[in-house]
C-alpha cells in the first residue's frame, strides 16, 4: 500500500457522519458561505432548512465532521416539506411529484475533497428520504462550479438533467444579500434542474 493510499484511509476512518442538529449550525453556515458566497446561508435559513428535513423523527440532512469540525454537509428537504416553484418542471419528472424530496445543498470543504464525503452524505440522505417515503430527489445544480464538478458529480450518481434555468440565483443576489463567488454584481449563473430516482434498497 502506498503512503498516499494509507493516509487516505486514515483520514476516511476519522470522518464522522451525523444527522444535522442545531449544534452544527454555525459550522454549516461558515462552510457554506465560504464555498458558495456570503449570505448563502444565515441563521434563519438554516433553522428553516432543518425543520424541512424532517418527517416525524426521521431527518434527511447530514453533516460530515473531521477533528470535530464541519467539513461537509447535505441539506435535504423531505418530500412533504417543500413546494415546486418556477424553477421546477414537475410535468417533466418521471415520478409522482408528491414523492420527490429536494436536495437543497451539498457542500464539501475543498481541502477535504477526494475522501468520499460527498458520496457518503448523498447515500445517507437518500436512505433517510426513502424511509420518509420519497421515490426520487430533485436538485438545482450550480453550473458555474469549478470544472463543472457539481454537474459531473450528480450525473455520476444517477442524476438526470430535466431542464437548465438561466439566472437561477439572481433573485437571491438582488433581494437576499447573496454574493455569488463568480459573478460581478448580480448573479447570472445557470442552474441545472436534475432528478435522481432512488433504487430499491
Amino acid at each position: 500500500m502506498t503512503p498516499s493510499i494509507h493516509m487516505n484511509r486514515i483520514v476516511q476512518s476519522e470522518i464522522n457522519y451525523e444527522q444535522l442538529a442545531p449544534a452544527f449550525f454555525a459550522g454549516v453556515i461558515s462552510l457554506g458561505n465560504r464555498v458558495h458566497g456570503d449570505n448563502y446561508l444565515t441563521d434563519d435559513l438554516i433553522a428553516d432548512y432543518y425543520a424541512k428535513s424532517f418527517i416525524g423523527t426521521t431527518n434527511a440532512s447530514w453533516v460530515a465532521l473531521y477533528a470535530n469540525k464541519v467539513v461537509g454537509f447535505r441539506l435535504t428537504f423531505a418530500h412533504t416539506q417543500w413546494k415546486a416553484d418556477e424553477w421546477c418542471s414537475p410535468s417533466l419528472w418521471p415520478v409522482d411529484p408528491n414523492t420527490v424530496c429536494y436536495f437543497k445543498c451539498n457542500t464539501v470543504d475543498p481541502a477535504m475533497q477526494g475522501y468520499g464525503i460527498g458520496s457518503t452524505l448523498l447515500s445517507k440522505s437518500i436512505d433517510c428520504a426513502r424511509n420518509q417515503g420519497a421515490e426520487a430527489g430533485l436538485a438545482h445544480i450550480w453550473l458555474a462550479s469549478p470544472g463543472n464538478s457539481a454537474f459531473k458529480y450528480f450525473t455520476k450518481n444517477g442524476g438526470q438533467l430535466i431542464k437548465k434555468h438561466p439566472n437561477k440565483w439572481r433573485y437571491a443576489s438582488i433581494h437576499e444579500g447573496y454574493d455569488c463567488p463568480v459573478c460581478e454584481g448580480y448573479c447570472e449563473c445557470e442552474g441545472a434542474e436534475m432528478l435522481l430516482q432512488f433504487q430499491a434498497p
